[in-house]
This record gives C-alpha cells, structure tokens and sequence, in this order.
C-alpha cells in the first residue's frame, strides 16, 4: 500500500508564502533588498490531539487555526516589507481577527438574510423563495468581492502568490522534482483551497436555510451568525472528503466548481514567487522533519 502523504497547506501574503504542515509553519517572504526572509514556529500539540481528529470538530480547529496563523504570516510580512520588526501585541492581533471575523459574517451572512427578508415582505414572497434569494445574493456577494478585490494590483500580487502555494503542494504531492522549472508546470489550482471553502460554505447554506421554518427578522439573522459554526465544519468535512477522491472520474464534475473559482483568487506566478514559496515549503518541510518523533526503542 502506498504511504499517504501529508496534507500540507498555505497562504499567500504581502510578497510571500506562509506554509503549514502537522507541527511546523514557515513563512517566506521577498524583502525590498530582494533577499527571501524566512520565519518558522512549531505548531501547539493541541491539533494533533485526540480531538483534532474528530469529524467536525477538526474544522472548527482548523478554522480557528487558520485565522490565527494566517494573521502572523501577514504581519510578519507587512513587518518586512516595512522594515519594522517589532511584534505585534497579542490584544492587537486577537481584535484584528475578531474584526475581521464579524465583518465576515455580516457581509456574507448577515446582508444576504437581510436581503431575503425585504424582498420576501416587499413582493410578498413565500419563505422558501426568499432563502433562495437570500442563497443567490450570498453567492453574488462572494464572487463580486473576490473579483473587486482582485482588480487592485497588490491583491493581484497575493493571488500570484497564491498560485505559487497551489503549484508548489501540488509538485510535492505528485512526487515530482521541487525545482522551480519543475513547480512551474503544475496547475494554479488545489482541492483543499480555501476558496473552495468559501463556495462550499455558501451551497452549504442555501441548503440548511431552506429547512428552517419561517421566522421573525431577528431570529432570522440570528440563526444565520449562530449556524456559522456548522457550516464551517461542514464544509470542511466536504473538502476532505472530495479532496482525498480528487483523482477518481467521477469526483471530478463534482470538485469542477470549486476549482473554478479559483481562477478569481489564484494567478500565474512568476519564476521568483515560485522561488519564495519554495524557501517556504523546505523551511516547514525541514522543521517538521526535525520535530517529528522517532521510532519507537
């Protein structure tokens, strides 16, 4: 039987790439002298615990997980790209997240309820109408976004690195040379992305909405903030799922919309955001060989 590989992830950030495995995270990122400054950091024990390994759970983990590294990776990039290298206070960065997280929600769950409702009350449509309205404009909000902000060319320079991240686990997964030549001719694309999340969350929701019984505009709004959680770990489970079948014929219409998507947040690299991703992944790759445990005596 052949061994399964890891399944290491990334995010791209301000002129570089952050890469996670199991127990170690790397970020790379190009400086203004052109020089790649890298920083890495073993990840908590916690998520490789019993509870890390629970369905559902593990995407909250993950979720939770994601933010928080994700927010250090950028910050040290901002902090090198600035030539500032004072860290950032742990209150600074805990209300940056819980800022950015309920912006989030309000944009894409919040406004599209609110969106259901008037045009449910104004037309006098029936409740199961208006959860799909509220289902299209959620979708409509998540690819307008994605697409605004994909105009403005410092976005434009994330995505490319984005592609890098995407092109880099995906040479590392076919067990081809990591070359910069030979990471180039991978796709921009990746199952596990976390655009494909984002899609997920979002069909994910018309679905769990259309089942709730009428409600009033409070409880309405409320139960889309509460039910953020289950959608989360959802479409985690999914993207699992999806991603392990991802090779199979028959999963690949199924896993084609998510992919697709990311031709709105990925671009193609450049052979120097391939070097820097690159010098991201061997940095985590070596400090996950370093930490891991060896065999039993």
């Amino acid at each position: 039987m052949a061994e399964r590989l890891p399944s290491y992830g990334g995010q791209a950030v301000l002129e570089g790439v952050m890469m996670r495995g199991s127990r170690a995270c790397a970020v790379a990122v190009r400086a203004p002298d052109q020089q790649i400054r890298i920083e890495h950091q073993e990840l908590p024990a916690a998520y490789r615990g019993r509870l890390a390994r629970l369905p559902f759970l593990r995407g909250l983990l993950v979720l939770w997980d994601s933010l928080s590294l994700g927010l250090r990776a950028l910050t040290f990039s901002a902090n090198v790209q600035s030539g500032d290298d004072r860290p950032v206070s742990p209150t600074a960065m805990a209300l940056t997240m819980v800022a950015s997280f309920a912006f989030a929600i309000l944009l894409f769950f919040v406004a599209p309820a609110a969106v259901g409702v008037a045009v449910e009350r104004w037309l006098g449509w029936a409740t199961g109408w208006a959860h799909a309205l509220e289902g299209a404009a959620r979708l409509a909000i998540l690819l307008a976004y994605l697409w605004a902000i994909g105009r403005m060319p410092e976005i434009r320079r994330v995505f490319a690195y984005h592609g890098a991240e995407h092109k880099t686990i995906n040479a590392f997964e076919a067990g081809a040379p990591l070359t910069i030549e030979g990471i180039a001719a991978f796709p921009r694309q990746h199952t596990r992305c976390g655009t494909s999340f984002l899609l997920t969350v979002v069909v994910f929701s018309v679905i769990l909405f259309s089942l709730l019984p009428e409600m009033s505009l409070g409880l309405r709004l409320a139960s889309r903030v509460v039910a953020v959680p289950l959608l989360a770990a959802l479409a985690y489970e999914y993207i699992r799922l999806t991603a392990r079948f991802s090779a199979r014929a028959w999963m690949k219409p199924i896993i084609a919309p998510n992919l697709a998507l990311q031709g709105l947040t990925t671009r193609e690299p450049d052979a120097s955001m391939i070097e820097v991703a690159l010098a991201a992944f061997q940095a985590m790759k070596a400090r996950e060989d370093q930490t891991a445990p060896g065999p039993a005596a």
